[in-house]
């Protein structure tokens, strides 16, 4: 179960930072100490003598770790001068291998504030921030259709659902071979509460994709990019979540969650394409929601879907024809 941050890393994006963080976890040594700081914040020292090492060779596995990004290490003051301390950033770790070549694999990328929301239907506790306010009143449903809900950064509510209306961008005659949703969610307790479960469910085109549980509202530490007005007893941060459908199902960060295929979302060229992502009253754990903005948690980004596709034959004879010289069709660039 996901108890804090995820940090995800796409193998096909430039190759140092996925480097780093293998290197880093080669070592059973490393391995132990994110173990041993999983849930709290160590002095440096106490922790070289919990796990019998020279300090200056703890010195030297933290460094590591931190050149990775999966450990933060302060100085704050100690009985006698300052002492370094050690805590773990993230507590799962997402891989995402490279899928295909390029001219195999073409991809249309679409990104949504969270506020460009086109119907709310939403129950209290709720409520909208910006990057520097509140907007509207707390617990007002109505605020949802506030002006300046556009400028949303963090969005709340405890059940019910928010809908978002993407333009179909992909190319005529294309062939949709995945459709997948990101988001940084969490649940929605009062102030926080890592242990308030809540089912999280993602629709396209009124299909149902699939729901995660999420474990609960994250708020032990401040999110990465929670602008400093934010109370700290306040949710500070989600976990970074895809929902993805392909010819075999839906799935959720790769655990299957549904049968729901490409085929059954009717994607249309002249329908926008309706992304649902909400609370069902009749959830099992219906603990609400919280959903982040590219200003808000953890994560730079907003809503994200993401198409892949594959050009349809005549498409492909099309484009070769049309990028071909004198009768000899060459292949185009992706």
């Amino acid at each position: 179960m996901t108890t804090g941050k995820t940090m995800h890393i796409d193998a096909a994006e430039p190759p140092d930072r996925v480097v780093l963080v293998l290197k880093a976890l080669a070592s059973k040594t490393r391995i132990a100490m994110l173990q041993a700081i999983a849930d709290r914040i160590v002095p440096l020292n106490e922790l070289a003598l919990e796990m019998s090492l020279p300090p200056s060779t703890a010195a030297m596995h933290i460094l590591t770790l931190e050149k990775a990004g999966l450990v933060h290490t302060e100085l704050r003051p100690a009985s006698r001068g300052l002492q370094k301390v050690c805590s773990r950033t993230y507590d799962e770790l997402i891989i995402e291998l490279p899928r295909g070549t390029p001219h195999e694999r073409n991809v249309v990328e679409q990104s949504m504030p969270i506020g460009g929301y086109s119907e709310s239907r939403v129950e209290p506790t709720c409520g909208l921030a910006s990057a520097t306010q509140l907007i509207g009143f707390l617990d007002d449903p109505d605020s949802f259709y506030e002006p300046g809900r556009l400028g949303a950064q963090l969005i709340w509510f405890g059940c019910g659902y928010l809908e978002y209306r993407f333009p179909n961008r992909l190319p005529p005659l294309a062939d949709v071979t995945m459709v997948q949703v990101s988001a940084e969610v969490c649940s929605e307790a009062p102030l926080h509460d890592a242990n308030w479960p809540s089912d999280i469910t993602v629709w396209i085109n009124d299909i149902e994709v699939g729901t995660w549980t999420s474990p609960g509202d994250f708020g032990r530490e401040r999110g990465r990019y929670t602008p400093a007005w934010w109370e700290s007893k306040d949710t500070q941060f989600g976990v970074l979540k895809r929902w993805r459908v392909t010819a075999e199902g839906s799935t959720v960060d790769g655990v299957v969650v549904s049968d729901a295929r490409i085929a059954d979302l009717n994607l249309a060229r002249d329908e926008p394409i309706r992304v649902r992502i909400g609370v069902k009253p009749d959830a099992a754990h219906v603990g609400g929601l919280n959903l982040f903005g590219r200003r808000f948690g953890n994560y730079q980004q907003d809503l994200v879907l993401l198409m892949a596709y594959e050009a349809g034959a005549s498409e492909r004879g099309v484009r070769r024809a049309t990028n071909g010289s004198s009768g000899n069709p060459r292949p185009i660039e992706p």
